[in-house]
This record gives structure tokens, C-alpha cells and sequence, in this order.
């Protein structure tokens, strides 16, 4: 079995950003995403229920570079202005041709 090295990037936001966060994935170069409804507490407290529409989980597997313009994307155009966290993982693929 061949694997690749690819990266995870996790994405927590407001629900009303989903359309242009699924923009900047897809302009920046990944193949597909998931997303899926996301509640929970952070740094500044519980988020639930205080935002209409709630916060989605977005996640993308893609190259490092790849990786890299989505989060550049996030912090000059999201993060300053809106209840955005990201994370990074290394994963292993197969079917290295679908990321």
C-alpha cells in the first residue's frame, strides 16, 4: 500500500462564514472538504448558542503547500475580525491522487 504525506487543516468558525471559507480552500488549491456543525467552549468561553446559525467544523486534506495560502488566507482576512481558530496535523493518505 503507497502512502503520502499530507496535512489535516481544521477550521472552527462562525456558520455564516462557510461559503467563503469553502471559497479560500478551493481557490487556494484542495481538492474537497468536509463540513460539519461544531459547538463547544474556547479561551473566551462557551460559544454555543450565543452566535445565530452556531460554528462549523471545516476540514481539508492537502498538500503543505496548500496549507500555507489557506492559512495566510485566514489570518489577514478572518482572524482579525471574526471567532476563527485553525489547526494543523500531518496525516498519511491513500489514493494520494484524490489530495
Amino acid at each position: 500500500m503507497s502512502k503520502a504525506s499530507r496535512k489535516l487543516l481544521t477550521v472552527v468558525a462562525e456558520a455564516s462564514l462557510e461559503s467563503r471559507l469553502v471559497s479560500l480552500v478551493h481557490q487556494a488549491g484542495a481538492k474537497g472538504h468536509t463540513v460539519s456543525p461544531a459547538h463547544g467552549e474556547g479561551p473566551r468561553g462557551q460559544r454555543f448558542g450565543d452566535m445565530s446559525g452556531g460554528n462549523i467544523r471545516l476540514e481539508t486534506v492537502v498538500p503543505s503547500d496548500v496549507a500555507e495560502i489557506i492559512i495566510e488566507g485566514l489570518e489577514s482576512d478572518y482572524f482579525p475580525y471574526y471567532a476563527v481558530s485553525c489547526w494543523l496535523s500531518d496525516v498519511e493518505v491513500v489514493r494520494d491522487d484524490r489530495y
